[in-house]
């Protein structure tokens, strides 16, 4: 089974970027879609950008600032997050799909802080 890493998360000033990186241990078109979800303890899940079937779709809190993209020689989804604002802190998770599963990473912590 592919499993996925996500990296590049940290603390950044409002008005910053970070780049976050969700690596495939295998090939990222193993699935049918890759997504970018985020996690406060107030908050349930919510995903935030999702690519696939050569689309991409933006919850509406990050449209325009955020881009999520894939490198299929790096097996690698990128989330391009610029204009941060301190209520885009969260934890990020990246999720892949089959027809048959759902695969989580770990999760990367976002701090957007002065």
């Amino acid at each position: 089974q592919v499993q996925l890493v996500e990296s590049g998360g940290g603390l950044v000033q409002p008005g910053g970027s970070l780049r976050l990186s969700c690596a495939a241990s295998g090939s990222i078109f193993s699935f049918y879609s890759v997504g970018w979800y985020r996690q406060t303890p107030q908050k349930q899940r919510e995903l935030v950008a999702i690519i696939g079937g050569g689309r991409r779709n933006y919850t509406d809190s990050v449209k325009g600032r955020f881009t999520i993209s894939a490198d299929s020689a790096k097996n690698t989804v990128y989330l391009q997050m610029n204009s941060l604002k301190p209520e885009d802190t969260a934890v990020y998770y990246c999720n892949g799909r089959t027809v048959a599963s759902s695969t989580w990473g770990q999760g990367t912590q976002v701090t957007v802080s002065s």
